[in-house]
């Protein structure tokens, strides 16, 4: 069991945690949720190394605790000449060749007692990681993520997604009393995110995963935890459960806020009146009712509940338009081909129009970013572009839009903003207030980065976006007002994403990369060939329902009329259980 009891801890510029405690006890898979920059990677930081973190507070952990990490951006020396089982296997071959090194030094050595001592020492290292079955292992993680195919290639030669994926797998294999993964569905596609789910659900031992993605928190995990405001919060359950929770509690704290406004307005009068009265009538009897009043209202305000949890302060993110172009063909690609190693994409057709909001889909490696780019830096003889069109790019490498060694400050201004109190104005929109406007931008996480970056594509008024994994590293509250923001905008949108609920909630139509070329796939189609890989025969029936239910209490709770709301969280509940 790892235990945390109220931790503190503070960076020179920003305090991240209050008197934090948690637990994670054996065989629990938790999800490590929260909005972006509130410190989920550094606690994974002090959880892995405390000695070198001057924190307050007990953190608990057996010294002979076994942490694995698969961290947000795994690196790979690509100078090795490693194959996939050689790679994911490493711990037990190096074994494996010191035992028979031992055995060959037996023959002719005459110091046996050491060696003997040093055999066995190797022997029970190889039997405490489960050495005698490790290639039977490989063979069945492999066949779980569905890349046997891969067993005899070089790791070298693999995409991000799939190295990602063997990563997991070679940490998973030593079998570690407690596995820390910090955003490992980042860039994977929908084969890939699926084998990553199924990875996880077989796992035995304790994880501990930082995840923004909706699809692996509502399939994978039986405990949550939230940090938030410096606070955080166990729920032991699954994540659309914890939801639920919360919106139980939102209901609660609505129904109870507006109870209590209604009596301090009630109070408010009294104080009034009795103000009032006390300017004509200087009785002291009159001047300590006042006071009796006052001293009640200042208690009624104080012990109002505060919840950090149910609601969350989401980014105001919004796409306008500086020059709309009426229905007429934005982008047009014709007979588009590209080479790296080996031909990528070949013959590839297609037209976007001045409203059209489309999804290019296709498995990792398979030229969307190389397309989307050349048609962001327009300097192909297959690309068209209208002369009207402005374009803003946003880039799964961050580094590509926003440059490192500028202040967020600067970087605005660069972007054609004539003040800082221009930007400091703009950016509060997006949950940059204060101090941090002056943080260099190599300081922010993956998901501030991201903000940033939609915060710029904003900012440039475009009427064509390209968003390249525009919801890679957004935590959920951020996911869902993107998504808004992508349903109001007016022009065109071409983006890559492997969200699934991105897709299905925000696009008109996908471009599926298949055989090296591109056709056009309707949303209907799209769904069903989502749904038949990935869910169940019911599943987006139950999962349509219930967001109509969720928004049918959002209604109810605009117009404060709780006993509906209650009525439809016990139909929400019902629709919950079948998911």
């Amino acid at each position: 069991m790892i235990k945390v009891e109220n931790l503190s801890f503070s960076f020179p510029q920003k305090e991240l945690y209050n008197n934090i405690s948690f637990t994670l006890e054996e065989a629990q898979h938790c999800a490590f949720i929260g909005t972006s920059g509130s410190g989920k990677s550094t606690l994974i930081d002090i959880l892995m190394d405390p000695e070198r973190y001057l924190f307050e507070g007990k953190l608990e952990i057996d010294p002979t605790c076994n942490i694995r990490h698969v961290s947000q951006f795994p690196q790979f020396d690509k100078t090795k000449e490693t194959t996939v089982f050689e790679y994911i296997g490493e711990e037990f071959i190096k074994i494996q060749n010191e035992i028979t090194a031992i055995c060959t030094e037996m023959e002719t050595s005459s110091d046996m007692d050491a060696l003997l001592e040093k055999y066995q020492l190797a022997l029970d290292t190889f039997d405490t990681i489960g050495g005698a079955d490790f290639e039977s292992n490989i063979h069945k993680k492999l066949n779980l993520a569905n890349l046997m195919k891969l067993k005899d290639l070089k790791v070298s030669d693999l995409s991000g997604g799939e190295f990602k994926l063997i990563q997991v797998m070679k940490e998973m294999l030593s079998r570690p009393d407690l596995m820390i993964m910090d955003e490992p569905d980042v860039f994977l596609d929908f084969e890939n995110l699926n084998a990553l789910k199924n990875l996880i659900n077989s796992h035995k031992g304790m994880l501990l995963v930082v995840t923004h993605n909706r699809y692996l928190l509502n399939h994978c995990f039986n405990k949550i935890l939230h940090l938030e405001n410096m606070e955080i919060q166990e729920f032991d359950g699954r994540y659309i459960e914890y939801n639920f929770s919360l919106l139980q509690t939102k209901i609660e704290l609505q129904e109870i806020a507006v109870a209590e406004q209604e009596e301090i307005e009630r109070y408010d009068n009294i104080i009034d009146n009795l103000r009032a009265i006390a300017t004509y009538n200087s009785e002291a009897s009159r001047g300590r009712a006042l006071k009796a009043r006052v001293r009640f209202q200042e208690r009624l305000e104080a012990r109002r509940i505060k919840a950090p949890f149910v609601d969350i302060k989401q980014p105001k993110i919004s796409f306008g338009i500086e020059n709309e172009i009426e229905d007429s063909i934005v982008v047009n690609v014709t007979n588009y081909s590209v080479t790296f190693d080996e031909l990528l994409l070949d013959n590839v057709n297609f037209e976007i129009k001045s409203t059209d909001k489309v999804a290019i889909i296709g498995s990792n490696g398979t030229g969307k970013t190389t397309l989307l780019r050349d048609i962001f830096t327009n300097n192909h003889a297959s690309i068209e572009i209208h002369a009207d069109v402005k374009v803003a790019y946003l880039s799964q490498n961050q580094g590509e839009v926003l440059k490192d060694s500028n202040t967020i400050l600067e970087e605005f201004i660069d972007a054609g903003f004539k003040t800082y109190d221009e930007v400091r104005s703009f950016l509060s929109n997006y949950g940059f207030e204060g101090e941090i406007v002056n943080q260099k931008i190599a300081s922010l996480s993956g998901g501030e980065k991201n903000i940033l970056q939609l915060a710029k594509v904003s900012a440039s008024k475009a009427n064509v976006l390209l968003l390249d994994e525009p919801t890679s590293h957004l935590d959920t509250y951020t996911q869902i007002a993107l998504d808004k923001a992508i349903e109001d905008y007016k022009g065109a949108i071409l983006m890559i994403s492997h969200d699934f609920y991105s897709v299905v909630n925000g696009m008109d139509y996908v471009l599926i990369i298949e055989d090296k070329t591109i056709r056009k796939m309707s949303m209907r189609k799209f769904r069903q060939m989502i749904y038949a890989s990935h869910f169940n025969r019911d599943y987006l029936e139950n999962e349509q329902n219930k967001k109509s239910v969720e928004m049918k209490i959002e209604l109810a709770l605009k117009e404060t009329n709780f006993e509906l709301a209650k009525v439809l969280v016990e139909e929400l509940e019902e629709l919950i259980k079948l998911l």
